[in-house]
């Protein structure tokens, strides 16, 4: 029995009714998919921490989700896991012509703008929906669509000229945000739901237009996030620890003492 074929058993007696795991048996896809959600996300840190031992254990979590939907899916009589298998190496075959077949594809970008006409290609033949958007699946994270957004109207010409163009509808966006601000609470007084949501929709407009700077200069938004959290955590910490050795602590700290940490701690970084 292969390593799958001996994981594929333990599954399908973790969901055996009579003598399965009690929570195993309850499960759903519904209830299940957010732990898929959360094993990528594990597999993303551990890379981005370069730890392979974790990344071979978070892999193993992952594919254990694989395994979990295809039993649940097997038992409603809609496929199998074997499906899944073929399904996946079918795709990979037809969306790869310049290694499978007589195609020629110079490089790596040609290739990614082909893989995409691939899949315009294979959704036309299966939905009714035109648009160059279709086929962006409204359930990933919102900084992941932005940049699907984005580069798709891009391949249309739907893009600013350059990385100043980009720049310059920032800054329009933060005007519209510190304008909306005024508008809302000329007296500092707190912003009603009906404002809020004015004022959430402009900052959207602002994230989303962060997202195209990021793919104007090819860096993933998704990593610079995380470097800024990364960042932030490691300041804020070195900030504790300041005021820990002085017998002091966050509480009771002024703006201004705070701003004066803060820039020492940067300062000792460089």
């Amino acid at each position: 029995m292969s390593s799958i074929e001996r994981l594929i058993e333990i599954m399908a007696r973790l969901r055996d009714p009579d003598q399965g795991c009690p929570w195993d048996i309850e499960q759903s896809f519904a209830s299940i998919a957010p732990y898929t959600i959360e094993e990528a996300y594990e597999v993303a840190d551990a890379i981005q921490r370069n730890d392979l031992d974790d990344l071979r254990d978070e892999l193993g979590d992952l594919l254990l989700q694989v395994v979990y939907h295809a039993r649940m899916a097997e038992e409603c009589g809609s496929f199998v896991f074997e499906d899944v298998v073929k399904g996946i190496s079918d795709k990979m075959v037809r969306r790869h012509p310049h290694v499978f077949g007589d195609t020629s594809i110079d490089d790596a970008a040609s290739q990614s703008l082909a893989w995409e006409q691939l899949k315009a290609a294979e959704r036309a033949n299966g939905q009714n929906d035109p648009s160059q958007l279709a086929g962006i699946t409204r359930g990933l994270p919102a900084l992941l669509r932005a940049g699907k957004l984005g580069r798709k109207a891009a391949r249309v010409g739907f893009d600013w000229p350059d990385v100043q163009g980009v720049v310059a509808k920032l800054r329009e966006e933060i005007a519209e945000i510190e304008a909306e601000l005024e508008a809302e609470s000329p007296s500092g007084s707190a912003i009603g739901s009906n404002d809020r949501s004015r004022l959430e929709e402009e900052i959207g407009d602002l994230m989303f237009s962060i997202v195209n700077l990021c793919r104007h200069c090819d860096i993933d938004p998704e990593r610079a996030l995380s470097r800024g959290n990364a960042k932030f955590e490691r300041r804020f910490r070195a900030m504790e620890r300041v005021l820990e050795q002085t017998g002091r602590k966050l509480e009771g700290t002024s703006v201004e003492e705070f701003e004066a940490l803060w820039q020492a701690v940067k300062a000792d970084e460089r």
